[in-house]
């Protein structure tokens, strides 16, 4: 038997909510108020308890026009590694310019290497595009492994000016290159930084900081062609080994933000 009351008179038999009585075909009669009273909260509580767990279903299973926490990522990550790698293309288009204009090898080599280095951001933006931690932990590596690889290439270059003294020609051509690109990888390094840290992603703080190596280079470049200029060519390769010290101290820092050893 329910918990419904039910009361059998003779008459006509009346529903309120889930309560029914009967009464007399003829007369007067009442309702008790508090069975309309019962019936009526049961009915709304019973409909207000559908709705709820119907909203709570629907608030659970939809996100109501907000986007998951890891797609916000993966697109604002794709975004910074974009408009870096677009900041980078500009800065080797006009480097490419004045190298057309003037054929100068050292700027080929400096071109080259600068793009070579931009080419970095490409793993970084598939793994942001895949929301793979493992992806995005890889390209950090890579690009700890590029900026070893950049000091590498200026120890070799130092050591060979000092066994074979040689004086670079168009010392204009090389500053004004060289300032092209310590603003390009600059601007670059600060994209890919701010972005690394509102992220939470060490690959792309050390991207960040792979850019500044670049600028570093780029500034070595003017440091040296000024050098050359005043009538002191021994500098040019000393500055490539004091450039080489703090690549590798750049690399060390930017391997320990890989691994999470560092909290920038």
């Amino acid at each position: 038997m329910s918990s419904a009351v039910y009361e059998l008179v003779e008459g006509d038999v009346h529903r309120h909510g889930r309560l029914r009585h009967a009464h007399p075909h003829s007369g007067p009669h009442e309702h008790d108020a508090r069975s309309h009273a019962e019936g009526r909260d049961h009915h709304r509580s019973h409909a207000h308890g559908h709705g709820h767990a119907h909203g709570d279903r629907h608030s659970h299973g939809h996100s109501h026009g907000l986007v998951d926490e890891s797609i916000k990522r993966s697109r604002e990550g794709v975004r910074a590694v974009a408009l870096a790698l677009a900041i980078l293309v500009c800065t080797a288009a006009l480097q490419a310019l004045v190298f057309a204009l003037t054929g100068s090898l050292a700027l080929l080599a400096d071109l080259i290497h600068n793009g070579g280095d931009a080419l970095t951001a490409v793993p970084l933006g598939i793994a942001f595009a895949l929301r793979s931690e493992r992806a995005e932990h890889l390209a950090g590596l890579t690009v700890v492994a590029a900026i070893f690889v950049s000091a590498c290439v200026a120890a070799y270059e130092a050591i060979m000016r000092l066994i074979h003294p040689s004086t670079p020609s168009h010392l204009a051509v090389l500053a004004l290159a060289g300032a092209i690109g310590f603003g390009g990888n600059w601007l670059a390094g600060i994209v890919r930084t701010r972005a690394g840290r509102r992220l939470h992603s060490p690959a792309l703080i050390a991207d960040g900081d792979h850019a500044r190596v670049d600028a570093y280079v780029s500034l070595a470049v003017i440091a040296s062609a000024t050098a050359i200029a005043v009538g002191l060519p021994i500098l040019d390769p000393l500055i490539g080994l004091g450039m080489t010290v703090v690549i590798l101290r750049i690399t060390r820092e930017s391997w320990r933000t890989v691994r999470g050893d560092d909290a920038h």
